[in-house]
């Protein structure tokens, strides 16, 4: 199995519901951050290639067809070189409103925790925002520095802009697959990530 499609999209702009939705349509299994949480050989993986280990990625990937959220979205660039027959799907939502949800959730749990090998700290907040992901300003520029950056160097015909709320349609016509009879998936809004992340320490109950 190789990476079919790789995911651009920053967290909080719906890539748990695409990663949900690709994994309907079948594209999937799909890695994303949750998978991290839930696996320890997943978290020893990538806490030491986010330190310097030189893990390839079929080795980071073994057993996945696609790939949103970070850790992967971090290095989308490397992995459309690496993978040149896969797909990019940049998820999407405007700056103000992703900053809305990204200091409501990922913000406090950055400073809640205390693990400084955490891709969350380690990866995200170090290397993604500098060490200033609650400096509103600047993640946003951050934040839409990526856009621009993979709107620049992703060819139009391999990439796919997908906006919060867009649904099936562009998705499956992108990927040459018919729409699933079902709902496009809605998942972890600000209240679910709160929840979620309680769950497993990552903010106070």
């Amino acid at each position: 199995m190789t990476l079919e499609v790789i995911g651009a999209g920053f967290g909080r702009t719906g890539t748990d519901s695409m990663r949900e939705a690709l994994n309907l349509i079948g594209r999937g299994p799909c890695h994303h951050m949750l998978e991290v949480n839930r696996n320890e050989e997943q978290k020893r993986l990538w806490r030491a290639f986010v330190q310097g280990a030189p893990i390839g990625w079929d080795a980071l990937f073994d057993g996945f067809a696609s790939c949103m959220d970070w850790p992967s979205a971090h290095y989308w660039k490397e992995l459309a070189d690496y993978y040149p027959r896969a797909r990019v799907v940049l998820t999407w939502r405007s700056a103000e409103s992703w900053w809305e949800s990204f200091a409501q959730t990922l913000v406090p749990a950055m400073q809640n925790s205390t693990d400084p090998a955490s891709l969350g700290l380690a990866l995200v907040r170090d290397q993604v925002f500098g060490g200033r992901p609650q400096d509103r300003d600047h993640a946003i520029a951050v934040y839409e520095a990526n856009v621009r950056a993979v709107k620049d160097t992703i060819a139009p015909e391999r990439l796919l802009v997908h906006e919060a709320g867009e649904g099936w349609e562009p998705l499956c016509a992108f990927l040459g697959v018919p729409v699933p009879d079902q709902p496009y998936p809605s998942r972890n809004n600000a209240d679910q990530f709160r929840t979620t992340a309680a769950g497993i320490g990552l903010l106070p109950r």
